[in-house]
């Protein structure tokens, strides 16, 4: 079975085609412009390089978050409405775990990270065991001093994935945390692919009406509405 995969939670742009336990094709960019602009068509040119129809997919993956609010609105309507369309299954795979699958090195901590503003960062712990990634502590939002001080004191090594490797890597380097190389942080769809594969096999399709993006946090225009009208976050 093909599976078509989107991952659409960061400025990164990225698609990807996987059959069974490989990937056929990928496609990722970062530019300027907005993923309404360029989704659509880089699934077409996915296809086209893949000499793939899209009658032959059989599923699809979509990067569910946390991340970009206007990006996984952009991306999961995307896959909702090919899933629909098509009459094939989806399901959502989170960002940072995908990230995490995307490096398979046993005996250290994975941290996945993503960028959540006024520095702040998405954060969740991953770690692989007998060939399959565990999860060690949920997607959480914390500062990057409190996330540097965290994996600083973990007994095994950690790695930063993700953005903050990049924004923050100051911050992670003088607590002695490592950081990846620019091109195992950057978000891949085929990562998505993969993961989202054995997460269907596993059993995991999602219902396609019901599936939402894993915000984590309210966004930043909710948080003002809610001050300006004196209401209390629930």
């Amino acid at each position: 079975m093909l599976i078509l995969a989107l991952d659409t939670a960061t400025l990164v742009s990225s698609v990807a085609l996987a059959g069974p336990g490989r990937l056929l094709a990928e496609l990722t960019i970062q530019t300027k412009k907005t993923h309404s602009e360029r989704l659509m068509p880089h699934i077409e040119q996915l296809l086209a390089l893949a000499d793939t129809d899209k009658s032959a997919v059989g599923a699809i993956a979509a990067s569910i978050g946390p991340g970009s609010f206007t990006g996984l609105r952009i991306g999961l309507a995307t896959a909702k409405a090919l899933a629909y369309a098509l009459n094939i299954p989806i399901v959502g795979v989170p960002t940072l775990a995908a990230l995490a699958y995307g490096c398979p090195v046993p005996g250290a901590i994975l941290a996945p990270t993503m960028d959540a503003q006024k520095g702040n960062i998405y954060i969740a712990l991953y770690r692989w065991l007998a060939g399959s990634l565990d999860e060690v502590a949920p997607p959480a939002v914390m500062t990057r001093d409190a996330a540097a001080a965290l994996l600083s004191a973990r007994p095994e090594p950690a790695l930063v994935l993700g953005e903050a490797a990049e924004l923050y890597a100051d911050t992670f380097r003088q607590a002695g945390v490592a950081l990846a190389e620019p091109h195992v942080a950057m978000p891949r769809a085929g990562s998505v692919a993969l993961l989202g594969a054995r997460l269907l096999a596993g059993g995991e399709p999602h219902d396609v009406m019901a599936l939402e993006p894993l915000y984590i946090r309210r966004s930043e225009a909710e948080e003002l509405w809610e001050k300006r009208q004196g209401c209390r976050p629930r």
